[in-house]
């Protein structure tokens, strides 16, 4: 993990053909003393790591973002409002290649839109 205590996995299961993962985002972390003080947002950058990040965890495989195509920041995610978030995402793997179609909803809002290829 690269920002090491930053969420913890609440629950994740597939359904229907894709993954759906509960994380509880640690709203005292480092990263929002400067991003921001006095206004906690999560950085979309680091919402489309966590998509890496589980999809490791899921495929015991390594993985290196390639690129991503229709990426999509819909709504602020404020630890304090609303420190759980659910990621939804379904994939397409060969042996190169894993294709991710996903969406990150917090606070009854989807937060995230990303499309994202991994090697």
């Amino acid at each position: 993990m690269l920002l090491q205590d930053f969420y913890s996995v609440i629950q994740s299961k597939k359904e229907e053909g894709k993954v759906i993962t509960h994380i509880r985002i640690n709203k005292n972390h480092e990263l929002y003393k400067g991003h921001f003080p006095d206004r906690p947002v999560t950085p979309g950058v680091v919402l489309m790591h966590m998509f890496r990040e589980e999809m490791e965890r899921q495929t015991g495989r390594k993985l290196r973002f390639s690129k991503a195509s229709n990426v999509k920041f819909m709504a602020v995610v404020d630890p304090n409002i609303d420190d759980v978030l659910i990621m939804e995402y379904e994939t397409e793997e060969n042996e190169e290649v894993i294709t991710l179609k996903a969406i990150t909803k917090n606070n009854g809002s989807i937060a995230l839109k990303i499309n994202a290829f991994y090697n």
